[in-house]
């Protein structure tokens, strides 16, 4: 699921494929803009605002998309099949000498002057992973409306921009409270920790390939082959000469085994907690799937 760190990761592929270089084929799929012709200039960079990427062009333009739930930007070699869906999906192609950058399932896209790119990203809060990012003013943001419920107050990107349902989740759990507390019934202190919290966890996971929050590990017995069935005893035969014993193969019994867990409760509903081991609930809030642990997060649920 796209949050701010893939999409960091998604605007330095499409950077390092496209900055620099002229396009020899542009074409995008939507049918305000299915005019434009940007062949034959140049990009001058790409980069991520929170969940939206930027792709600035030579001439003033730049290119405003968004991956919502399940976008995607894939980078393919000219002589690479593309594999990110079927053809209908796509939404943009840009292509230079080396490199083709193909757009699926783009929920938004525009092209816009680049000194008007506010009126896409100038509504957004402070970037937890832009130069911009200023902890004070994500506070204040948040705390401007204390009633409201936490999780719903993370996801609104005017607050802070760059958290998705996922973190969403995970910093809760890390908080110790349920995702419907309204804000300003967090514990004192707790609110400063936690925006704090969220700069590092997408911070760290800027670079990596898979999204990990947890530093624990959980118990598991992997499935083994199944108990042999009871011996039934055998009609009476004619006694003759015994064969000599072999010794029998007995199926070794599953031995528990640590597998590293990357997230505390996303996606993890009805198994155990990794901390308390209660099983994690699922319910939806403002129509997204949200996880919690009811052992160790406090607050109002559903």
């Amino acid at each position: 699921m796209p949050e701010g760190d893939t999409v960091l990761q998604t605007a330095t592929r499409l950077h390092e494929a496209l900055a620099g270089r002229v396009l020899t084929r542009s074409d995008l799929r939507v049918p305000r803009f299915a005019t434009a012709d940007l062949s034959g200039r140049t990009v001058l960079d790409v980069i991520a605002r929170g969940k939206h990427l930027l792709t600035r062009i030579e001439g003033g333009l730049t290119l405003h998309s968004h991956l919502r739930m399940d976008g995607a930007w894939r980078v393919y070699a000219p002589d690479e099949r593309w594999r990110g869906g079927p053809g209908h999906q796509i939404r943009a192609i840009l292509a230079n000498a080396e490199h083709t950058a193909v757009g699926y399932r783009l929920p938004v896209l525009e092209l816009l002057r680049t000194s008007e790119e506010d009126r896409a990203v100038g509504h957004l809060g402070p970037d937890l992973l832009g130069p911009d990012w200023d902890p004070g003013r994500a506070l204040d943001r948040l705390l401007a409306a204390p009633e409201r419920p936490l999780g719903e107050a993370l996801l609104d990107q005017r607050n802070l921009a760059g958290i998705g349902n996922v973190y969403k989740c995970e910093l809760c759990f890390l908080a110790r409270v349920t995702p419907w507390l309204p804000v300003g019934a967090l514990p004192d202190g707790a609110l400063p920790r936690l925006v704090t919290l969220a700069e590092r966890l997408l911070n760290a996971n800027r670079d990596r390939p898979t999204r990990t929050t947890t530093i624990t590990s959980e118990l598991r017995t992997p499935p083994g082959p199944p108990s042999p069935p009871s011996a039934t005893p055998a009609p009476s035969a004619p006694a003759t000469t015994p064969a000599p014993a072999r010794a029998s193969a007995r199926p070794r019994a599953p031995q528990p085994v640590r597998v590293q867990e990357r997230l505390y409760v996303y996606g993890r509903a009805r198994r155990p907690c990794l901390r308390c081991g209660t099983p994690i609930r699922l319910a939806d809030q403002d129509d997204r799937p949200t996880y919690w642990c009811p052992g160790c997060q406090s607050g109002p649920t559903p």
